[in-house]
């Protein structure tokens, strides 16, 4: 049951995340259940547990839904992952040793020689980059060796990432150099200067916040 509920957590959280199903739509157990091979047990179970990483909506005799488009909260959460992130990336850089530096160096060449649009559909995210980009991330506060903190900045990076996938088709999101935004970010790390990389931090997740607000999602 263990490893079902697992498998279909990481199933239902990747197909959310990659802006299958529209924002508000509701998630039928069922549907569900048949689609990842599992029971309508497991799948409860599952998006329950979702609906604490804030990539799901749990509404009283209703059921669960994907989270509605609501810039107030978006706006709300990234300012919490700011304030947390800053306190962890000053402890990353406190803490981090060499090795840090050279796992931080090698996420960054990874995401850096990924290709952030799909070939065949400039107007998507490549899943590839995706991966790199959170793994990037994750590495950049791994020293700061606070398990609830970098859990907490995983949920919210969910759930603005769902905010992200829904405006990457907008030309809005076209015209930002996020290249040179996470250049900066690795340079200030290395560079061990942790307020100029926590403004850095903030600068690059307000930057998204900004993308959605011009994709016009919010009038839809």
């Amino acid at each position: 049951m263990a490893k079902a509920s697992t498998q279909s957590v990481e199933g239902i959280r990747h197909t959310i995340l990659t802006g299958q199903w529209a924002p508000g739509e509701r998630l039928q157990p069922t549907v569900l259940a048949e689609q990842f091979g599992t029971s309508t047990t497991v799948i409860r179970e599952s998006l329950t547990r979702l609906a604490g990483e804030h990539l799901v909506v749990i509404r009283t005799n209703r059921g669960f839904f994907v989270p509605e488009l609501d810039l107030q909260e978006l706006a709300d959460i990234t300012e919490l992952r700011c304030v947390t992130e800053a306190l962890a990336a000053r402890l990353a850089v406190e803490r981090g040793d060499v090795n840090w530096e050279s796992e931080l160096i090698a996420a960054h060449h990874k995401l850096s020689r990924t290709p952030r649009r799909m070939p065949q559909d400039p107007q998507a995210t490549n899943p590839d980059w995706w991966v790199a980009h959170r793994a990037f991330h994750q590495a950049l506060l791994a020293p700061c060796d606070c398990q609830p903190m970098t859990q907490l900045s995983t949920n919210l990076a969910n759930f603005t990432e769902l905010y992200r996938r829904w405006a990457a088709p907008s030309p809005a999101a076209t015209q930002r150099d996020v290249e040179a935004e996470h250049q900066q970010i690795l340079d200030a790390a290395l560079a061990r200067d942790s307020e100029l990389l926590s403004s850095l931090l903030r600068k690059h997740y307000e930057a998204t916040v900004q993308v959605v607000m011009d994709s016009g999602l919010a009038e839809h």
